[in-house]
């Protein structure tokens, strides 16, 4: 059986004993290496060629996103963020790591728990490529002055994404105008970073961009992100929409989960809602994105090219839900034309 191998990149001694010994009980992983600082694991990159790198963000000589952003145009390996500092961890992906996780208490009893959420992001990030949407032409202007005065409150906007979402996520949404209808969005995400999220898409975005609580409306030009740990469902406000969110079961060993999100937008918005699935591992979304298909709303999927895992919208694709397939820094425009054609 082929093993991942992986090299661990941490100054700490102790967290790089706990996950090195901690990863043996998994058959198909083999830690090939150890670095305590960026210039010691640059080192071991090139003498040991890993399929994963996990690391750290505070180091000393080097923090871990100088480090990525040297790393990545010379010796692009998937990189797995595992950091105390929540803060930095969206630059870090911008930087060009594939996921993150929360660095846990070693004297808590979660280390079980945290090993095996790193071994199952290993295998995940092992099967990754590097976003094309990375190297294509990133100066495209996008004309959304196509649905600036025919923007329907009643369309609503559902995106849907996991591993490599987070980039993506921000790669669409920063082509948009402050005239879009509402948009909802899940992303696959721990609890504690999605308010960091909401708030680094809401500095850098036209849109109002906020970590949903139950009872926020849906109106145009603003974005509701569903909270870490919590379900989110569409439903009915007055003459609009809102959302719902709770703790109900995980959906697909998600929560937040996309299907919960989108077959709560075919039941509620119907054939005025618009279903997106993005780049991410397995299946979540495909039931609820066929939904809205079959109840006369518009899907888009991201194509395999572009995305870090092609699972998801694969999943979709597969299945029939997905009405066109495009590549990421097509999408948003796609957006504006169904919106434009729907709406005159």
């Amino acid at each position: 059986m082929n093993t991942i191998k992986v090299l661990i990149v941490d100054d700490s001694l102790l967290f790089r004993d706990v996950l090195q010994k901690g990863l043996k009980q998994y058959e198909d992983i083999e830690v090939i290496g150890a670095a305590a600082d960026p210039f010691e694991a640059k080192d071991q990159i090139i003498a040991l060629r890993p399929d994963v790198v996990t690391l750290d963000v505070e180091m000393p000589r080097m923090d871990g996103i100088k480090f990525l952003r040297k790393l990545m145009p010379q010796f692009p390996v998937p990189v797995i963020i595992i950091s105390s500092l929540k803060e930095s961890v969206f630059e870090a992906m911008d930087a060009g790591a594939i996921d993150f996780i929360s660095k846990p208490d070693l004297q808590g009893e979660g280390i079980p728990a945290f090993l095996g959420e790193v071994a199952e992001k290993i295998r995940i990030a092992s099967s990754a490529r590097r976003a094309f949407h990375r190297s294509v032409k990133e100066d495209i202007t996008l004309d959304v002055e196509g649905v600036r005065g025919q923007v329907d409150p009643g369309n609503v906007i559902a995106i849907g994404a996991s591993t490599g979402g987070t980039e993506a996520i921000f790669s669409v949404l920063t082509k948009f105008s402050d005239n879009m209808p509402g948009i909802v969005i899940v992303q696959h995400m721990p609890s504690g970073f999605t308010k960091l999220y909401a708030e680094r898409l809401d500095a850098e975005c036209n849109l109002e961009v906020l970590e949903a609580k139950s009872g926020d409306e849906i109106i145009p030009g603003r974005v509701l992100i569903a909270p870490g740990d919590y379900q989110m469902r569409i439903v009915r406000s007055g003459c609009g929409y809102a959302v719902f969110c709770d703790q109900s079961p995980k959906v697909n060993g998600h929560r937040p989960s996309v299907d919960v999100l989108f077959e709560s937008a075919a039941d509620v918005v119907g054939q005025k809602a618009l279903g997106i699935i993005l780049t991410g591992m397995g299946a979540d979304g495909a039931k609820g994105l066929k939904k809205i298909r079959e109840v006369g709303g518009y899907t888009i999927g991201q194509d395999e090219r572009s995305c870090v895992v092609y699972g998801m919208p694969m999943a979709a694709y597969v299945s029939g839900a997905v009405m066109v397939q495009l590549p990421l820094y097509r999408i948003p425009d796609e957006i504006c034309r169904k919106l434009s054609s729907i709406n005159k």
